[in-house]
């Protein structure tokens, strides 16, 4: 059976900055053919193209990824019918698990929404389906049939999560494969990371004419400058199975494809 891939081979200068940061605040770097290069997380560019998704395509095609399922479940099904707004929450709840999704919550916060204990990427049109069967719930008090809370979680893919894949730890049955892989974008020549020594002022420390001149901060930024290499690959036959459509993907790749490339 033919399939086709889509490789995308970027090449990106960027002026001196610190575009990913590493834990102690460094920008990231990677030794490859002997030297130390600029790096830029895979995870980082994935991010930053689902954000650019916002600008290109409308939001009923997006996702989102939230731990706070609860309150993003609880505020669909109060727009659905006001008249469950007080039992939102509850409904919520009674949603995931019949979906198989374990929420409590948040640690040493117990006044705040439960949420689940990862992060679960959904897409707008499953929440609105998971909600519908909450306010059905609350409407009739039936039982949600777990089938239908699964269905409704792995249908209507938006772009985003068919590109990019679901992760479920509690159920497999939930996961999508992505059907984009992205890799670490390297610099093409070594870098050396260069620190930049800053004050600012304090502006009504500065007014006073009896006070010092002296800053009111002092601190160190690092950076780097590097011509990076950027590549993705995209399985589109994937991508339709995904969005579970064969002319979706043409029409939603040539207007993701700028984000993402």
């Amino acid at each position: 059976m033919p399939r086709t891939i889509i490789d995308v081979h970027v090449l990106q200068t960027v002026p001196p900055s610190n575009l990913n940061r590493d834990d102690t605040g460094s920008p990231k770097t990677a030794r490859y053919g002997g030297v130390v290069r600029a790096r830029v997380s895979s995870q980082a560019w994935k991010r930053a193209t689902r954000t650019a998704f916002g600008e290109l395509l409308d939001s009923s095609e997006l996702g989102v990824r939230s731990k706070r399922l609860v309150e993003m479940l609880g505020d669909e099904i109060a727009e659905q019918d006001p008249a469950l707004t007080d039992r939102a929450a509850d409904l919520a709840k009674a949603v995931l698990t019949a979906l198989g999704v374990k929420v409590a919550p948040p640690r040493g916060k117990k006044e705040l929404p439960e949420e689940s204990g990862y992060l679960v990427f959904l897409s707008n049109l499953q929440v609105t389906a998971l909600a519908a069967l909450g306010v059905e719930h609350g409407r009739t008090g039936a039982a949600i049939d777990k089938k239908a809370a699964k269905k409704a979680a792995d249908s209507e893919h938006s772009v985003d999560v068919a590109l990019f894949g679901r992760m479920v730890a509690e159920d497999t049955d939930l996961n999508v494969d992505a059907a984009a892989q992205v890799a670490h974008a390297l610099s093409v020549h070594a870098v050396e990371t260069e620190y930049d020594y800053f004050t600012a002022v304090d502006d009504h420390k500065n007014a006073d004419v009896e006070e010092d001149a002296g800053a009111g901060m002092i601190g160190t930024v690092e950076f780097n400058s590097s011509t990076l290499y950027r590549y993705a690959t995209v399985d589109v036959d994937r991508l339709a199975d995904n969005l579970g459509d064969a002319k979706a993907p043409a029409a939603r790749w040539r207007r993701s494809c700028a984000a993402s490339c």
